[in-house]
């Protein structure tokens, strides 16, 4: 697993700050508020939507903004002033900021996913994945999940460029079928916009499995944007009971930019657009609701007072090296899910070069995944600004350029996180024809890979020989079982629980506490009773760590340690969208 502790590397160079450059940008920050703050935040008291975490929501819901946001980064309004007291009953409790910690000694180090061996794991390899000039066999988001009501991995990918929407399946994640279906010509596509001589395509597509979905037959649901509606890209929304066979569109013909994706948020229960708009370059706007049809045929541009403004690229993202093909940091494309206690987003950042040098110049975009965390679905908190997943120099590697997300995020196989994503090789030469100035398959020839993370493994907290302390703020919780994710293969972990004036709860003292070593992502914190004796009330753990990295930490009502977060696309033993099991034999 490849690591990087805070303060190691250039923060202009997409890396995490240095304590002291966090500081300095703390600073920045707060001299930013009156151009870039949401306005109506952050003057006087609010009384608007609490969330599962305690965070309190502003009156104005979505916080517009007065000034681009590429001015600084943007402020995340919980993490300057947490909650008095956190409720942590849902999800494993991840260690990404400090929204939870009060104090600690211990070190920040970020993680990022491996790519797996067999990549690609999917490639072009049918002729109806060929079209338009170009290779293509890869979700341009899509949607990655695993259905457990026939226990099989399902990807939903475009197929062709810009032709069709096929659906792969697997048993294991890694080896991927293409079965017949019955929608065109015993061929795996489930979607077709393009018909002969018909000028409709589609661009982007997001793919979701609804667990709480009233009506069978909109159980999965389907954002595609298309063309050929009318003149510009619009957003169509289907239905299907089984991701095979769908409806018609639901929606009217919701005019809007290219590589537009929607989201849910089930700490919510809204529907988010994100929304391709030009704002001092590529950047997203966001709009919510309740009812995906709704958010459909309400759409932003026929009535803009429904959205806003969202957030761009930022100046600190990570810069093209080829500087002669570079431009500003844009922000692509930005698709969310939920996982475990939060939203995890995968930024795509574009860094050039532009369509036109592509084009003469037989070159990909670059466009590399970078990730974000929210903890309220609107807010982005993003300290590392290495790539999470990214395209390469290399010519012949099949990520050479333009590598893009899927739409779903990731799913929970067993003890690690699988993150499915698309890359784009190295175009032949000769594509762009110096007499009719059109450029030819520069943005095709895709197929889909997997990258590899351990569970929960975003960021871990660490100690050394000498060893250190992790305090939290005060938490709530109603279970009795206390677990960590934890490497602690050459040292231990001991916690206690301390009340709100930082006194220990007896019998929760160091002492007592069962020392938690090896290298587990399910390990009970134990002492001679549960946690029942302080369940409903505010308390602080606090973590003695020596020789190990902390990844999580949750409070759990069963002795199996099932969280009840989410787990994102699902996976092997998950039933619905969160963990009921805990370990799973």
């Amino acid at each position: 697993m490849k690591r990087i502790a805070e303060g190691s590397t250039n923060r202009f160079n997409g890396g995490s700050l240095s304590r002291t450059d966090q500081t300095q940008m703390n600073a920045l920050q707060k001299l930013a508020i009156f151009f870039v703050a949401p306005i109506g935040f952050w003057g006087g008291a609010h009384a608007g939507e609490k969330l599962y975490n305690g965070i309190v929501l502003p009156d104005q819901w979505p916080p517009a903004y007065d000034r681009h946001p590429k001015q600084s980064q943007m402020l995340v309004p919980y993490l300057e002033k947490p909650p008095a007291v956190i409720p942590i009953d849902v999800g494993r409790q991840l260690l990404v900021d400090d929204f939870l910690i009060e104090s600690t000694t211990l070190q920040r180090t970020f993680h990022t996913a491996e790519y797996h061996p067999a990549n690609p794991v999917i490639r072009p390899d049918k002729p109806w994945e060929f079209g338009s000039g170009g290779w293509f066999a890869a979700p341009f988001s899509g949607g990655a999940w695993y259905d457990s009501s026939d226990q099989l991995f399902k990807m939903w990918y475009t197929g062709g460029y810009l032709h069709w929407s096929c659906l792969a399946t697997s048993k294991d994640g890694i080896a991927w079928d293409k079965p017949a279906f019955d929608i065109k010509n015993g061929t795996n596509v489930v979607i077709r916009p393009i018909e002969p001589k018909a000028t409709r395509s589609v661009d982007t597509t997001s793919v979701w499995l609804d667990h709480d979905a009233k009506n069978p037959s909109e159980r999965f649901k389907y954002f595609g944007t298309e063309s050929g509606h009318t003149d510009r890209w619009a957003m169509v929304y289907r239905t299907s009971p089984d991701g095979i066979h769908w409806t018609d569109a639901l929606t009217k013909e919701r005019i809007h930019g290219d590589r537009s994706t929607v989201f849910y948020n089930p700490f919510r229960k809204v529907w988010v657009l994100s929304e391709r708009i030009s704002w001092g370059g590529r950047a997203r706007r966001y709009s919510e609701h309740a009812d995906p049809k709704k958010l459909m045929d309400e759409g932003v541009l026929r009535d803009p007072k429904k959205g806003v403004n969202w957030i761009a690229g930022e100046m600190i993202d990570p810069r093209n090296p080829v500087e002669e093909l570079g431009r500003k940091p844009e922000l692509y494309n930005l698709d969310a899910a939920p996982y475990e206690s939060l939203m995890i987003g995968a930024f795509t950042i574009w860094t050039g070069p532009s369509n036109d040098e592509c084009g003469k110049q037989s070159l990909q975009k670059r466009n590399d995944i970078l990730l974000g965390f929210s903890r309220d679905g609107f807010h982005w908190d993003r300290p590392d600004r290495r790539h999470f997943i990214s395209s390469t120099w290399d010519k012949k590697n099949w990520r050479y350029g333009n590598v893009q997300s899927v739409a779903t995020g990731c799913l929970v196989v067993g003890d690690k996180l699988y993150f499915y994503f698309s890359g784009r090789s190295k175009p032949g030469l000769g594509m762009y024809d110096t007499e009719t100035k059109k450029t030819e398959g520069w943005d095709k020839d895709a197929a889909t890979g997997l990258a590899i993370l351990r569970r929960d493994g975003f960021a871990s907290m660490d100690a050394g020989k000498r060893g250190g302390t992790l305090t939290t703020r005060p938490l709530t919780f109603k279970g009795s079982h206390l677990f960590v994710n934890l490497d602690s293969s050459e040292g231990e972990l001991r916690a206690e629980v301390l009340d709100e004036e930082g006194k220990v709860i007896a019998p929760f003292t160091k002492e007592n506490c069962e020392p938690v070593v090896g290298d587990q992502t399910h390990a009970a914190v134990r002492w001679q009773d549960d946690l029942s004796k302080v369940s409903g009330q505010p308390v602080r753990f606090r973590f003695h760590l020596k020789n190990g990295d902390l990844y999580a930490f949750w409070v759990s009502p069963t002795a199996s340690g099932a969280s009840n977060g989410y787990v994102s696309g699902g996976g092997p033993g998950f039933a619905g969208p969160t963990d009921t099991v805990g370990r799973q034999q």
